[in-house]
């Protein structure tokens, strides 16, 4: 699938509350649903939802917000802020920016995590999720994978040499991709930098909190979760993910009658969401929860 032009969304800023400055990606759309807000993984940015938005626009709003560190948006001179809450708070501040009552938010990996604590403070602004291969219990085994690539600094002379990189740190799932589709996505997370070496995308330093946060995790999501669950839950997991497994996605499902939940073959973590497993899911979600 072709890429968005730069004339079908619109690049804008705002401001939040400690002094960075924010960019998000602007779809038009019917502005008699919620709109979208899509927030990325990790070591991602908004035009991760690139495809994903032009699919969706003009139905619905899309809105693609890059966190802080990442992408278009500033660095935090503190790095001890690249933590969810701050994130969280951005999204939020986004919406009032926008003067967005509510809104249907749709994370990927980290911003799945992003949305539910938005839910744990602010409910009311969520009208329902899309969490993309996240959830409340994630594998020492995924995130162990995460923090051995995440800010490791590593650059690169050529497209073809990101492209590889990138296939490593995705485990070259899904398995039948090439090298054109890894390069593809190597230019949607990374950038050309000063000194001509092709760089990911995003501040070293989000790497700092993530990489003390070692060993088995003591916090217990799952409270998280019962705040995103009191709205609809759309669950998509990748066949293959080593960060979420079936039996945690199952969990979900028992635990509320409002998660619907779909499993993309062979992808790992996480799905593109332009897979025909997770169009068809989506489709039919977003037309029980917006019409």
């Amino acid at each position: 699938m072709d890429h968005p032009t730069a004339t079908s969304f619109r690049d804008c800023y705002f401001s939040v509350a400690d002094g960075l400055r924010l960019h998000y990606r602007d779809y038009a759309g019917d502005s008699a649903r919620p709109p979208l807000l899509c927030l990325p993984g990790l070591t991602r940015n908004a035009e991760d939802f690139a495809d994903f938005a032009e699919r969706m626009a003009p139905r619905f709003r899309v809105l693609c917000l890059d966190l802080r560190g990442r992408g278009g948006s500033d660095f935090d001179t503190e790095p001890a802020r690249y933590l969810p809450p701050s994130y969280a708070r951005d999204s939020i501040a986004l919406l009032d920016h926008l003067g967005i009552e509510r809104a249907i938010f749709v994370g990927t990996s980290l911003g799945g995590i992003v949305a539910m604590i938005v839910a744990a403070f602010a409910g009311d602004r969520i009208a329902a999720t899309i969490l993309n291969d996240v959830g409340p219990e994630l594998t020492e085994v995924g995130l162990d994978r995460i923090r051995g690539y995440v800010g490791s600094g590593a650059t690169f002379a050529t497209w073809a040499e990101a492209g590889e990189a990138v296939a490593s740190n995705q485990s070259h799932l899904p398995a039948s991709w090439g090298a054109e589709d890894w390069q593809r996505m190597a230019r949607r997370i990374c950038r050309v930098g000063g000194d001509d070496r092709i760089h990911f995308d995003y501040d070293p330093a989000i790497s700092e909190p993530f990489r003390l946060a070692t060993g088995k995790s003591n916090v217990d999501m799952w409270p998280l979760f019962d705040a995103i669950a009191k709205h609809p839950v759309l669950v998509v997991r990748g066949q293959h993910s080593e960060l979420f497994t079936d039996e945690a996605m199952q969990a979900m499902a028992r635990r509320s009658p409002n998660v619907a939940t779909v499993t993309v073959a062979g992808a790992g973590h996480a799905p593109e969401l332009d897979e025909p497993e997770a169009v068809a899911a989506i489709d039919a979600f977003l037309g029980r929860v917006a019409g």
